[in-house]
């Protein structure tokens, strides 16, 4: 037992129990007041609200209602508990005790249940409520955004439209738009693309499968099909497959497709009954029985090409004449057997064709020309002494290389052609000019003439005929290469009456540089001739860049030196000075001046005899001043002279060519002038000799490229000797041409 006296025990009553009861209980409702608080400002705030879950509707102890863990309603609302809510009075420091009682059997707070704990204190009252609703928040509901379908334009566009924007893409572009998607490669293979099948740009590069599926897919859309140079149809069974697919063709060409089986041919001919054009030129695969079905499967035949075919002869050519009878276009080159006057008679007879060419046929003799011109036996007028038979349709002939024909045989041409627009008579050596006088006398509508490698003509025939023909002023392309004969006698006429030309091969003749002088005078009259008409019309109308109108072929020439090459070139740069009648009143007028970029200065011309003075910068825009009764324009030139000439001045000749056609003529004519000084120096290198007589040479030259710079409007002189152009020659380049010049002053009297 233990000797120590036990620790007597302090009475506690019963009021001092709920003394400190009520103590504990107002310390803890501090803190829950606290607590309380902070979850009203966070359930007050409206930035969380999106953020806020939505709340159970069910309850974890019964019935279907939430459990809030303190009531914040309003003091009048009716506690579920029996009791009566003082929250008015519970947030407040001084909370006083609720005017009625509660049973001891009330629940309490979950999780706080002390045995002395004064239930009766309204600040641990619990309510269930089914839904609060609290007037400062909102439960935001779920947004259900509408998925947005997209519009495929080119899906739901109609077919007939896809195939329309297909159609304007070439064939190489179409195989390679093929490779995108199935869809895409249905439609680049639809037979209404392919209804033109043009492989000769492409030839090269596509391969036999692609082009034999190509047809094959397009089938009977194909019309107009194009397989030149198309070597690799070679394979038989590509070959058919191709003749197969191709049932309704009206213009076809096959050239150059030299592996072609012979039947595979002949079955593609007799599938294609309405075939217009058919170009055969150069296939091993062409015979007479070739000619022979065409003949009978090709009624509506207009054109046929079977130049260099060897395994035929003309006797196939009168078949095709007698079975197409709307034939107007034959080419048969270097055919043999025309020496048959059954087949002249044939072409006679017919009289449909208006293109003949029958270059390279050796057998082609005089007899068998005067029988397709004039028929057997015709009858002969007193008068005229010409054959009285109608005059033939045609408008183009090549008789070049037929060598057995002779200036009787191509006589018969006189005055029996008189639609006649082209003809080729190069490489028969034996004409003169009595074979060519009656037909330039007979052919007003004549455009082409081409009399190369003629050793007999002479000028003559150019200066008293050509230049006074009928056609002379319709005439544009005329060749004379290797007319050892013809030279400035003859050339000189047909430039000032031909002023049509747009091209003339003179290489290994006579000419001289007054022809070359004379071809830019010419082209420099017509292009001001066509201005004039335009400023006429349309005054404010501003010219643009200049165009080539006239190609010169002048290598091999001996007498054609680099004077005259410069005289062309300068003359494609200089200005052009047009008037035009006004019937404005006279006024002095000073255009404006040019701007810094066109590298160019503005000087005045001084014109004493109409007391005006006007100013004319070199400029490409043009710029006017005006005159007593006239209205003069100063314009860059609109057309130039593109030369072939010898291929030591040829780079140099390009060049200058090049510049003056994208408008930067200060920069031409400085590279002339530098062109110029380096032919002197080279000159003045050859003639060696002492100081004294070089100092000579370098003045005369001096003065020779003065002369020059001062023709007709490159420069004009003052009183004083001023050169107002000044475009060539001196030390440096003078004038405009970019180098120093000699010091000269001008006074103008409108200053």
């Amino acid at each position: 037992m233990d000797s120590r006296p036990s620790r007597p025990s302090t009475p506690i009553s019963a009021s001092n129990g709920i003394l400190e009861n009520g103590e504990v209980m107002r310390a803890r409702s501090k803190g829950r007041e606290k607590l309380l608080r902070g979850l009203q400002r966070i359930s007050s705030s409206p930035a969380l609200a999106p953020f806020q879950r939505q709340r159970s509707s069910s309850s974890p102890y019964h019935g279907h209602s939430n459990l809030s863990c303190v009531s914040l309603a309003t003091p009048s609302a009716p506690s579920p508990f029996g009791q009566t809510s003082i929250s008015s009075s519970y947030f407040s420091h001084g909370a006083s005790t609720a005017s009625s009682s509660v049973p001891s059997t009330a629940p309490t707070t979950p999780g706080f249940q002390s045995p002395g704990c004064n239930v009766s204190d309204p600040m641990l009252a619990v309510r269930k409520v089914g839904h609060p609703v609290h007037a400062t928040t909102s439960i935001a509901l779920p947004h259900h955004k509408k998925k947005l379908t997209t519009f495929n334009l080119w899906v739901n566009m109609p077919h007939e439209i896809r195939i329309h924007v297909l159609s304007f893409l070439t064939p190489k572009e179409l195989v390679r738009t093929s490779r995108v998607s199935k869809d895409l490669y249905n439609m680049c293979y639809d037979g209404q693309l392919w209804t033109r099948c043009d492989a000769s740009e492409f030839y090269q590069q596509i391969p036999a499968e692609a082009l034999a599926q190509i047809i094959v897919s397009a089938g009977s859309f194909i019309k107009d099909l194009n397989l030149r140079g198309c070597v690799q149809l070679e394979h038989h069974r590509r070959a058919e497959m191709v003749v197969k697919a191709s049932r309704n063709l009206v213009n076809a060409t096959l050239e150059g497709c030299r592996n072609l089986q012979r039947q595979t041919l002949h079955d593609l001919i007799k599938r294609n009954n309405r075939l217009v054009n058919l170009n055969l030129t150069g296939l091993p695969a062409v015979c007479n029985t070739t000619l022979r079905l065409i003949a009978e499967s090709c009624p509506q035949l207009e054109m046929l090409n079977v130049s260099w075919c060897k395994h035929m002869d003309a006797k196939a050519i009168q078949t095709v004449l007698e079975g197409c009878p709307k034939l107007k276009d034959l080419r048969v080159g270097e055919v043999k057997g025309f020496k048959d006057l059954e087949v002249a008679k044939s072409i006679f007879t017919t009289n449909n064709l208006e293109r003949l060419v029958l270059a390279g046929c050796e057998d082609l003799s005089d007899a068998a020309l005067q029988v397709m011109m004039h028929g057997v036996d015709p009858e002969i007028d007193v008068l005229t002494n010409t054959p009285m038979v109608p005059p033939r349709k045609l408008r183009h002939l090549d008789l070049s290389r037929c060598n057995r024909l002779t200036s009787q045989g191509v006589q018969a041409l006189g005055h029996l052609v008189p639609e006649l627009e082209g003809l080729i008579l190069s490489g028969i050596t034996t004409l003169t000019d009595s074979a060519v006088e009656p037909i330039l006398a007979s052919a007003p509508r004549l455009t082409h003439l081409e009399l190369e490698d003629l050793g007999e003509l002479t000028n003559s025939l150019l200066s008293e005929h050509l230049a006074k023909a009928p056609c002379a002023s319709k005439l544009e392309h005329l060749s004379i290469g290797y007319c050892g004969n013809l030279g400035d006698t003859g050339m000189l006429p047909v430039f000032r009456a031909c002023t049509s030309l747009r091209s003339v091969i003179m290489d290994n003749t006579r000419i001289s540089d007054l022809v070359l002088a004379e071809a830019a005078s010419m082209v420099r009259q017509r292009a001001m001739d066509a201005r004039r008409r335009a400023i006429s019309l349309s005054p404010q109308q501003v010219s643009g860049l200049p165009n080539v109108t006239l190609h010169l072929t002048v290598y091999d020439c001996g007498n054609v030196t680099w004077t005259g090459i410069r005289e062309v070139l300068s003359r494609n740069t200089e200005p052009m000075k047009i008037s035009v009648p006004t019937t404005d009143t006279p006024s002095i007028t000073l255009t404006e001046e040019p701007s810094s970029s066109d590298l160019t200065t503005s000087m005045f011309d001084t014109d004493n005899k109409s007391g005006t003075a006007t100013t004319t910068p070199i400029n490409p825009s043009p710029t006017t001043s005006t005159t007593v009764g006239t209205t003069t324009y100063s314009c860059p030139p609109t057309e130039t002279i593109a030369l072939k000439c010898y291929y030591g001045w040829q780079q140099t000749v390009d060049e200058h060519t090049k510049r003056v056609l994208r408008g930067s003529f200060p920069s031409a004519r400085r590279l002339e002038a530098k062109w110029a000084q380096y032919m002197q120096a080279e000159e003045e290198e050859r003639a060696g000799g002492d100081g004294a007589g070089r100092r000579r040479r370098r003045r005369r030259a001096r003065e020779a490229a003065m002369v020059h710079a001062n023709e007709e409007g490159l420069g004009h002189l003052g009183e004083d000797g001023e050169d107002v152009w000044g475009a060539g020659g001196g030390d440096e380049g003078m004038g405009v041409a970019g180098g120093r010049r000699r010091a000269r002053t001008a006074v103008c009297v409108v200053m």
